[in-house]
Formats: C-alpha cells, structure tokens, sequence
C-alpha cells in the first residue's frame, strides 16, 4: 500500500483512517485475535459488521477511527500498511469541552512489539492537533493490565473508578477512568 496517505508517521507505524476497502485485512484479524481480545473487545470478524462499525467512524462527526498500520523498510521509503490495530476516539465533544473518548485494540500479530504505544502517541498527537481536541479519555476495565500499561506509558494518568460504566459481553462492567490533557504532553 505505498500509495497510502497517512495522517501522521513514526518510525515503525502510521495511522490512518478507516475505509470500507479495510474490511478483508480488519475483520481476517479480528478473527486470528479472538483469544487476544476476549473479554474485554469483541471487534467485528464480518463483512457486515465490519460495514457498520466502519460506516460509523467514517460517516459520524463525533467518530473518529484510526488504523495503526506498520512500516516496513522506513528509512528506505517502502512502507507495506499491514494493520496493527486500532484506536478509534468515540464521543468527540467541541466547544468548551473538547473530549473524546478512545477505544482501542491491538491484533494478535503485532503484540509486544510497541506498535500500539507507538500508534498511540501518533493519535494522541492528532488529537491535541488537528482535532482540536484538549483532553482524552480512557475507561478500561481493571483486569486489563495490557490496556492500563497501554495508557499509563502514554502519559495518561487515573482519575478514577466508574461501577457498572459499560455494558460489555452481556453485563455491566466496572472501569478505571484514565486521562490525558494537552497540559501533559
């Protein structure tokens, strides 16, 4: 995918929007990390279902999704765009909130490898930049030590403790609220 417009480059991933055309290589993915992802993340593994949730981070103003894909071969300007996951910010509020809310997902091949850090940090610059945005947000479940090392080496700091924040896999599940501020890059 050399041909590929990326919104922002580090050394070893890129991030990008979602496409429609995203849905074979997202969804075969989604499959092989099924393991990876339960219980917290149950991203979709079909051609429908990935429309839909693809279609709302495309089409929705206060949606914006992002592919974290890898770079190959940087300093020699190859890059080949395998997708490494996804950080998607949901909830974007303007005004004098400016806030968004960020759900994310590595796949299974490219864990422990600081692709998501990396990614992270790309979108987060996105964010403070472009989006306009001053303040993220991330609600993880407390088991999840993966995601709370995810945001903590970002620089996110904890909030607090949300009882019963989301509906996830059939029950309401508890969250640790972790953010992030321009003030603190």
């Amino acid at each position: 995918m050399s041909d590929t417009t990326y919104l922002a480059e580090g050394p070893r991933t890129a991030i990008r929007p979602f496409t429609h055309a995203d849905a074979d290589e997202f969804t075969a993915r989604a499959r092989e990390s099924r393991e990876l992802h339960r219980p917290w993340l149950f991203p979709p593994v079909g051609p429908d279902a990935y429309a839909a949730y693809a279609g709302a981070l495309i089409e929705d103003p206060t949606k914006a999704g992002f592919l974290v894909c890898e770079r190959h071969g940087a300093a020699e300007g190859r890059t080949d765009g395998a997708i490494a996951g996804f950080i998607n910010i949901n909830n974007i509020v303007i005004g004098g909130f400016r806030c968004g809310a960020l759900g994310y997902g590595a796949f299974a091949h490219a864990t422990r490898r600081g692709l998501m850090s990396e990614g992270l940090g790309l979108v987060i610059g996105h964010a403070f930049g472009p989006l306009g945005l001053h303040r993220l947000e991330a609600n993880v479940q407390p088991d999840n030590t993966g995601s709370i090392a995810l945001v903590r080496r970002a620089g996110f700091r904890l909030e607090g403790f949300s009882p019963d924040f989301l509906f996830i896999d059939g029950a309401w599940r508890d969250h640790e609220r972790w953010a992030i501020t321009t003030e603190m890059r």
